[in-house]
Protein backbone atom coordinates (compact mmCIF):
# COMPACT_ATOMS: atom_id res chain seq x y z
CA UNK A 1 0.00 0.00 0.00
CA UNK A 2 1.17 3.52 -0.76
CA UNK A 3 -0.41 6.91 -0.10
CA UNK A 4 0.11 10.57 -0.83
CA UNK A 5 -1.74 13.59 0.55
CA UNK A 6 -1.72 17.20 -0.55
CA UNK A 7 -3.68 20.24 0.61
CA UNK A 8 -3.71 23.72 -0.87
CA UNK A 9 -5.37 26.99 0.14
CA UNK A 10 -6.67 27.59 -3.40
CA UNK A 11 -6.81 30.91 -5.22
CA UNK A 12 -9.54 32.73 -3.28
CA UNK A 13 -9.37 31.80 0.42
CA UNK A 14 -6.75 33.20 2.80
CA UNK A 15 -6.92 30.32 5.32
CA UNK A 16 -6.89 26.59 4.70
CA UNK A 17 -9.75 25.02 6.68
CA UNK A 18 -9.14 21.51 5.31
CA UNK A 19 -7.35 18.86 7.38
CA UNK A 20 -5.92 15.53 6.25
CA UNK A 21 -4.41 12.50 8.01
CA UNK A 22 -2.96 9.37 6.39
CA UNK A 23 -1.32 6.32 7.92
CA UNK A 24 -0.49 3.12 6.02
CA UNK A 25 0.39 1.46 9.34
CA UNK A 26 -1.90 0.57 12.26
CA UNK A 27 -3.75 3.22 14.25
CA UNK A 28 -5.19 1.51 17.30
CA UNK A 29 -6.88 -1.68 16.11
CA UNK A 30 -7.26 -0.41 12.54
CA UNK A 31 -4.53 -1.63 10.14
CA UNK A 32 -4.41 1.74 8.34
CA UNK A 33 -6.43 4.93 8.41
CA UNK A 34 -7.20 7.80 6.05
CA UNK A 35 -9.18 10.93 6.98
CA UNK A 36 -10.13 14.15 5.21
CA UNK A 37 -12.12 16.97 6.86
CA UNK A 38 -13.37 20.31 5.56
CA UNK A 39 -14.17 22.86 8.25
CA UNK A 40 -16.84 25.53 8.15
CA UNK A 41 -17.34 28.63 10.22
CA UNK A 42 -15.79 32.06 10.67
CA UNK A 43 -12.20 33.24 10.31
CA UNK A 44 -10.73 30.71 12.76
CA UNK A 45 -13.68 28.43 13.44
CA UNK A 46 -13.53 26.28 10.32
CA UNK A 47 -9.83 25.61 10.75
CA UNK A 48 -10.37 24.71 14.40
CA UNK A 49 -13.37 22.49 13.64
CA UNK A 50 -11.60 20.29 11.10
CA UNK A 51 -8.32 19.92 12.99
CA UNK A 52 -9.98 19.37 16.38
CA UNK A 53 -12.49 16.87 14.99
CA UNK A 54 -9.71 14.77 13.45
CA UNK A 55 -7.62 15.07 16.63
CA UNK A 56 -10.49 13.77 18.79
CA UNK A 57 -11.36 11.11 16.22
CA UNK A 58 -7.79 9.76 16.16
CA UNK A 59 -7.49 9.78 19.94
CA UNK A 60 -10.71 7.78 20.20
CA UNK A 61 -9.55 5.27 17.57
CA UNK A 62 -6.32 4.71 19.50
CA UNK A 63 -8.24 4.10 22.74
CA UNK A 64 -10.72 1.65 21.22
CA UNK A 65 -10.31 -2.03 22.14
CA UNK A 66 -13.02 -3.23 19.76
CA UNK A 67 -11.78 -4.95 16.59
CA UNK A 68 -14.80 -4.19 14.42
CA UNK A 69 -13.82 -1.31 12.07
CA UNK A 70 -17.36 0.02 11.67
CA UNK A 71 -17.97 0.22 15.43
CA UNK A 72 -14.54 1.83 15.97
CA UNK A 73 -15.18 4.47 13.32
CA UNK A 74 -18.77 5.11 14.39
CA UNK A 75 -17.92 5.68 18.05
CA UNK A 76 -14.93 7.83 17.17
CA UNK A 77 -16.94 10.08 14.83
CA UNK A 78 -19.64 10.38 17.47
CA UNK A 79 -16.99 11.37 20.03
CA UNK A 80 -15.61 13.99 17.62
CA UNK A 81 -19.13 15.34 17.07
CA UNK A 82 -19.70 15.73 20.82
CA UNK A 83 -16.37 17.44 21.43
CA UNK A 84 -16.65 19.86 18.49
CA UNK A 85 -20.17 20.80 19.59
CA UNK A 86 -18.94 21.41 23.15
CA UNK A 87 -16.09 23.56 21.84
CA UNK A 88 -18.48 25.57 19.67
CA UNK A 89 -20.75 26.24 22.65
CA UNK A 90 -17.94 27.12 25.05
CA UNK A 91 -16.21 29.84 22.99
CA UNK A 92 -17.97 32.67 21.21
CA UNK A 93 -15.40 32.77 18.39
CA UNK A 94 -16.18 29.12 17.56
CA UNK A 95 -19.96 29.41 17.54
CA UNK A 96 -21.52 27.79 14.50
CA UNK A 97 -18.43 25.87 13.51
CA UNK A 98 -18.59 22.35 12.09
CA UNK A 99 -16.80 20.08 9.68
CA UNK A 100 -17.29 17.39 7.11
CA UNK A 101 -15.38 14.14 7.50
CA UNK A 102 -14.68 11.18 5.25
CA UNK A 103 -12.85 8.18 6.71
CA UNK A 104 -11.46 5.02 5.15
CA UNK A 105 -9.63 1.90 6.32
CA UNK A 106 -8.69 -1.20 4.34
CA UNK A 107 -8.93 -4.54 6.12
CA UNK A 108 -7.47 -7.30 3.91
CA UNK A 109 -9.26 -6.61 0.63
CA UNK A 110 -12.31 -4.82 2.06
CA UNK A 111 -12.57 -1.04 2.09
CA UNK A 112 -14.65 0.44 4.93
CA UNK A 113 -15.81 4.02 4.44
CA UNK A 114 -17.73 6.52 6.57
CA UNK A 115 -18.76 10.05 5.69
CA UNK A 116 -20.59 13.07 7.05
CA UNK A 117 -21.02 16.06 4.74
CA UNK A 118 -19.88 16.51 1.16
CA UNK A 119 -16.23 15.49 1.25
CA UNK A 120 -15.96 12.47 -1.03
CA UNK A 121 -14.29 9.12 -1.54
CA UNK A 122 -13.79 7.81 -5.06
CA UNK A 123 -12.63 4.33 -6.08
CA UNK A 124 -10.69 4.30 -9.34
CA UNK A 125 -10.28 0.88 -10.95
CA UNK A 126 -11.45 0.10 -14.46
CA UNK A 127 -13.66 3.18 -14.09
CA UNK A 128 -14.18 5.88 -11.44
CA UNK A 129 -16.92 5.41 -8.84
CA UNK A 130 -18.03 7.85 -6.16
CA UNK A 131 -18.55 5.61 -3.13
CA UNK A 132 -19.83 8.25 -0.71
CA UNK A 133 -23.04 10.24 -1.15
CA UNK A 134 -22.95 14.00 -0.59
CA UNK A 135 -25.00 15.30 2.31
CA UNK A 136 -25.90 18.52 0.55
CA UNK A 137 -28.95 20.46 -0.52
CA UNK A 138 -28.05 20.07 -4.19
CA UNK A 139 -27.62 16.31 -3.88
CA UNK A 140 -31.07 16.06 -2.29
CA UNK A 141 -32.50 18.07 -5.19
CA UNK A 142 -30.82 15.76 -7.71
CA UNK A 143 -32.09 12.60 -6.00
CA UNK A 144 -35.59 14.08 -5.87
CA UNK A 145 -35.45 14.75 -9.62
CA UNK A 146 -35.68 18.52 -9.25
CA UNK A 147 -32.45 19.19 -11.18
CA UNK A 148 -29.99 17.18 -13.25
CA UNK A 149 -26.50 16.32 -12.01
CA UNK A 150 -25.02 18.67 -14.61
CA UNK A 151 -27.29 21.50 -13.38
CA UNK A 152 -26.17 20.69 -9.84
CA UNK A 153 -22.54 21.45 -10.72
CA UNK A 154 -23.42 25.12 -11.24
CA UNK A 155 -26.24 25.55 -8.73
CA UNK A 156 -25.84 28.64 -6.47
CA UNK A 157 -26.58 26.54 -3.35
CA UNK A 158 -24.09 23.77 -4.13
CA UNK A 159 -22.05 24.56 -1.00
CA UNK A 160 -25.00 24.15 1.39
CA UNK A 161 -24.50 20.91 3.32
CA UNK A 162 -27.22 19.08 5.22
CA UNK A 163 -25.03 17.16 7.68
CA UNK A 164 -21.86 18.11 9.53
CA UNK A 165 -19.89 17.14 12.61
CA UNK A 166 -20.33 19.49 15.56
CA UNK A 167 -23.68 21.00 14.57
CA UNK A 168 -26.26 18.82 16.35
CA UNK A 169 -26.26 16.56 19.41
CA UNK A 170 -26.54 13.44 17.25
CA UNK A 171 -24.72 12.91 13.99
CA UNK A 172 -25.99 10.69 11.16
CA UNK A 173 -23.13 8.78 9.53
CA UNK A 174 -23.22 6.89 6.23
CA UNK A 175 -21.20 3.66 5.98
CA UNK A 176 -20.06 1.72 2.93
CA UNK A 177 -17.98 -1.40 2.35
CA UNK A 178 -16.40 -2.25 -0.98
CA UNK A 179 -14.18 -5.08 -2.23
CA UNK A 180 -10.85 -3.84 -3.55
CA UNK A 181 -8.29 -5.38 -5.86
CA UNK A 182 -4.61 -4.76 -6.48
CA UNK A 183 -3.83 -1.44 -8.17
CA UNK A 184 -7.19 0.09 -7.27
CA UNK A 185 -6.74 3.72 -6.26
CA UNK A 186 -8.70 5.63 -3.64
CA UNK A 187 -9.21 9.37 -3.68
CA UNK A 188 -10.50 11.14 -0.57
CA UNK A 189 -11.09 14.81 -1.31
CA UNK A 190 -12.85 17.97 -0.24
CA UNK A 191 -15.34 19.82 -2.44
CA UNK A 192 -12.62 22.30 -3.37
CA UNK A 193 -11.41 19.55 -5.70
CA UNK A 194 -14.65 17.84 -6.72
CA UNK A 195 -16.40 21.16 -7.48
CA UNK A 196 -13.58 22.25 -9.79
CA UNK A 197 -13.10 19.00 -11.74
CA UNK A 198 -15.51 16.51 -13.29
CA UNK A 199 -15.24 12.85 -12.34
CA UNK A 200 -13.85 12.11 -15.81
CA UNK A 201 -11.13 14.74 -15.40
CA UNK A 202 -10.19 13.26 -12.02
CA UNK A 203 -10.08 9.75 -13.49
CA UNK A 204 -7.96 10.82 -16.45
CA UNK A 205 -5.34 12.56 -14.31
CA UNK A 206 -5.02 9.65 -11.88
CA UNK A 207 -4.77 7.07 -14.66
CA UNK A 208 -2.19 9.09 -16.58
CA UNK A 209 0.20 9.13 -13.63
CA UNK A 210 1.92 6.06 -12.16
CA UNK A 211 3.12 8.25 -9.27
CA UNK A 212 0.53 9.20 -6.65
CA UNK A 213 2.62 12.27 -5.85
CA UNK A 214 2.41 13.53 -9.42
CA UNK A 215 -1.30 12.67 -9.65
CA UNK A 216 -2.01 14.61 -6.47
CA UNK A 217 -0.06 17.64 -7.61
CA UNK A 218 -1.77 17.62 -11.00
CA UNK A 219 -5.23 17.38 -9.40
CA UNK A 220 -4.51 20.47 -7.27
CA UNK A 221 -3.01 22.36 -10.21
CA UNK A 222 -6.07 21.57 -12.35
CA UNK A 223 -8.49 22.64 -9.61
CA UNK A 224 -6.63 25.93 -9.22
CA UNK A 225 -6.55 26.41 -12.98
CA UNK A 226 -10.34 25.98 -13.07
CA UNK A 227 -10.85 28.68 -10.45
CA UNK A 228 -9.52 27.40 -7.11
CA UNK A 229 -12.55 28.89 -5.34
CA UNK A 230 -12.06 26.85 -2.15
CA UNK A 231 -9.37 24.98 -0.24
CA UNK A 232 -8.27 21.87 -2.14
CA UNK A 233 -7.34 18.55 -0.54
CA UNK A 234 -6.58 15.20 -2.16
CA UNK A 235 -5.54 12.01 -0.40
CA UNK A 236 -4.59 9.15 -2.75
CA UNK A 237 -4.18 5.53 -1.67
CA UNK A 238 -3.12 2.58 -3.82
CA UNK A 239 -2.93 -1.11 -2.93
CA UNK A 240 0.71 -1.91 -3.61
CA UNK A 241 3.29 -1.76 -0.83
CA UNK A 242 3.48 -0.87 2.88
CA UNK A 243 4.67 2.54 3.96
CA UNK A 244 3.34 5.45 6.01
CA UNK A 245 2.73 9.06 5.14
CA UNK A 246 1.32 11.77 7.41
CA UNK A 247 0.31 15.33 6.64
Amino acid sequence: MESYCITDVGRIRSINQDYVFASDTPVGKLPNLFVVADGMGGHNAGDRASSYAVEVFLRSVRWERDKNPIRIIRRSIEKANTKVLEEAKSKEKYQGMGTTMVVATIVKDTLYVANVGDSRLYLIGDTIRQITRDHSLVEEMIRAGGITREEGRYHPDKNVITRAIGVEERVAIDFFDVQMKKDDTLLLCTDGLSNMLTDKEIERIIKEESSLRMAGKRLVEAANRNGGSDNITALLVRLRRNEVKKC
